[in-house]
């Protein structure tokens, strides 16, 4: 498929200017965008621009309010819980961080939960804000049922990403990753390819392995059974039940925890149903911050100079490749396909937006 390489800062107007036309205010607006470009410059294009077709989809059908309130309904110096009907994920996602960090900088850590909001992009983002803050950050959201459960052959779980960002030189520990083998995001890009899966990544209605991702993500839709395998694949041997754990754990941190709605029940593809936490840790608690810190470079670094196996040049700690990936894309632009960049013409075409004024 086709790529065309857009400029880093146009692609934030666009996308600023879009949920602006759309309601929401200025500033949240810049929230969002932020979450879609850092998602895209880190080379996680699942999550970034091609993306907005699934929130116009939501917009349109209402299930995404601009002027939806969010309210803490559970608060303590450690904890909160929001509610947050038909809120944009980004928003809450956002806010909800910032009162993490807010509790961990007066009691040493502060964790939020959040119940009925919608999809939030990288869960990757909100750790890098407590990162910022000085803090270690976890994030974890639950979403509509797309993980056959170990010997299943119905979805039952979400993809259910699990983020942590410790502090560290020359770059942050950056972990994301989805629970399951791939994300949804990663078959939404595949389909639009025209690209068959890679075997191992999902099954069909039967249970059994399907390379074919416009029929799984029909199945996902039109909850028909299978889905994607857990982290592992979908045996045992390969570790499967790993996955599989892991993503109950999620569920527990998000929606249970939160009294949200859990991932079997979750309807609309997660619109206005999906639930989310936040973690923000003053690692000072456990000691002189520097020495930790420096504690955490130190083994980062004995990992990058670790031997090498044959015919490999480099090791590379979690969040090193998206660090280079942001200061690569940011001189040469950010990679988009064809069908993403028709979904943008044709969203900004119903928004009274001129696509041409920001692409040319």
């Amino acid at each position: 498929m086709k790529y065309s390489s857009l400029d880093a800062q146009s692609v934030r107007r666009f996308c600023e200017d879009l949920f602006v036309k759309w309601g929401f205010p200025r500033h949240d607006s810049a929230g969002i965008a932020d979450v879609l470009v850092t998602a895209d410059l880190f080379g996680i294009e699942s999550h970034g621009v091609q993306r907005l077709i699934r929130y116009y989809l939501a917009f349109e059908e209402g299930s995404i309010d601009p002027g939806a309130q969010q309210r803490v309904v559970h608060d303590t110096p450690l904890s909160a819980v929001i509610d947050a009907p038909r809120t944009m994920g980004q928003v809450v996602g956002r806010n909800a961080m910032e009162l993490a960090i807010k509790k961990a900088r007066e009691s040493g850590a502060g964790i939020v939960t959040v119940r009925g909001s919608n999809h939030y992009g990288i869960a990757g983002y909100y750790t890098l804000m407590a990162a910022k803050a000085d803090m270690l950050g976890i994030s974890m959201t639950n979403t509509e049922a797309i993980m056959v459960p170990t010997f299943g052959k119905k979805a039952m779980l979400g993809t259910s990403p699990i983020a942590v960002c410790m502090p560290a030189d020359p770059v942050p520990f950056w972990y994301d990753a989805a629970t399951t083998v791939v994300t949804r995001g990663k078959l939404e890009v595949y389909n639009k390819r025209g690209a068959s899966l890679p075997p191992g990544w999902a099954s069909d209605e039967d249970g059994l392995a399907c390379v074919d991702p416009a029929r799984i993500l029909g199945n996902i839709v039109g909850k028909k059974g299978g889905g994607i395998f857990p982290l592992g694949g979908s045996d045992e041997e390969t570790g499967s039940h790993k996955g599989y754990g892991l993503g109950v754990i999620v569920e527990l941190f998000t929606a249970l925890f939160s009294g949200g709605t859990t991932s079997p029940h979750v309807m609309g593809s997660g619109n206005a149903d999906t639930s989310f936490c936040f973690w923000a840790i003053d690692y000072g608690l456990f000691g002189d911050k520097n020495e930790i810190r420096g504690r955490v470079s130190a083994l980062l670094q004995e990992l990058r100079d670790s031997p090498k196996a044959d015919g490999q040049t480099r090791i590379y700690t979690h969040g090193e490749k998206e660090f280079e990936s942001r200061s690569e894309k940011i001189k040469s632009g950010i990679p988009v396909n064809e069908k993403t960049l028709s979904e943008m013409r044709m969203i900004s075409e119903r928004a009274g937006i001129g696509f041409d004024a920001y692409f040319g």
